[in-house]
């Protein structure tokens, strides 16, 4: 936001002074360690010498060298506290690290494609990037498929590392996602050797369409299913009732074998001893 110093304007209040907004200010005072700057507030504001900049971007040593009295510059509000207002002549960041935090929607535009991804500007210390599957729900062969060099973006911050200056986009997490279609269920009803009743559910097969030209005039018709052309296989409830059944089957069979086996060697006991008493 830039502000005119030209003289009979009324004063900005220093309550009102914002930070990162940009002023055209009139330098009225150096010194050794900074200049004074009117930005039209109520007091001048303060340039720190370490908060200029020179055209050839070298150390600055002399304020002199820079600045000169009458002087007009394009300065940022870097900090104001305790009605003072601090200065400098870097441009600041649109986004600082402090600022950055998860599920923020920021715009930028495209500064680099990669196989893996896109970088994007976003007014931060660094590009963030967009992997590839990021950009969207489908899948995506490669990213200039979905963007190009330039292309202004909407994007949400899903990560981000400070010590690694490391920012994650995704593009895909502001997309509403895609409505699955759900195959239709028939429910066929069958009676099992028990006289009991069973629900058995059946995929509907899907129509093919024809390839023939001569038959397009069979689109409208609709082929039903008739549920006793489908082959139905048993349940494993059907399979485990059967293996139970056969089981105390095989049970009582054996259990009929030891009681006559037993009743056998009864007789023949009894006729030996019946034998044995005559003959003595």
């Amino acid at each position: 936001m830039e502000q005119s110093t030209t003289a009979g304007n009324s004063r900005i209040q220093i309550s009102d002074v914002k930070l990162k907004e940009k002023y055209t200010g009139k330098v009225i005072k150096t010194t050794l360690a900074g200049a004074a700057i009117d930005i039209g507030a109520e007091r001048p504001a303060m340039l720190h010498v370490s908060q200029m900049t020179s055209p050839s971007e070298e150390p600055i040593h002399n304020v002199g060298e820079v600045l000169s009295v009458g002087q007009e510059i394009d300065v940022w509000v870097k900090r104001v506290r305790d009605e003072r207002i601090e200065l400098t002549m870097i441009r600041p960041l649109g986004l600082e690290w402090r600022e950055i935090k998860t599920g923020l929607v920021v715009k930028g535009s495209v500064v680099r494609l990669e196989t893996f991804g896109a970088f994007v500007e976003i007014g931060a210390e660094r590009p963030g990037l967009i992997h590839i599957s990021e950009m969207a729900h489908g899948y995506v062969k490669t990213p200039s498929d979905v963007l190009k060099d330039g292309d202004e973006i909407e994007a949400e911050i899903i990560d981000f590392n400070r010590k690694k200056k490391q920012i994650k986009l995704s593009m895909k997490a502001l997309q509403p996602e895609p409505v699955k279609e759900e195959v239709p269920v028939q429910v066929e009803t069958r009676t099992f050797e028990d006289n009991t009743k069973r629900e058995k559910p059946v995929r509907k097969k899907k129509e093919k369409k024809s390839r023939n030209k001569n038959e397009s005039n069979f689109d409208g018709i609709n082929f039903e299913i008739k549920a006793d052309e489908v082959e139905v296989e048993p349940t494993a409830m059907e399979i485990a009732i059967r293996a139970a059944m056969e089981k105390a089957n095989a049970k009582k069979q054996e259990s009929k074998k030891k009681v006559v086996k037993a009743t056998s060697s009864a007789q023949e006991e009894i006729l030996s001893r019946t034998l044995d008493q005559k003959a003595g």
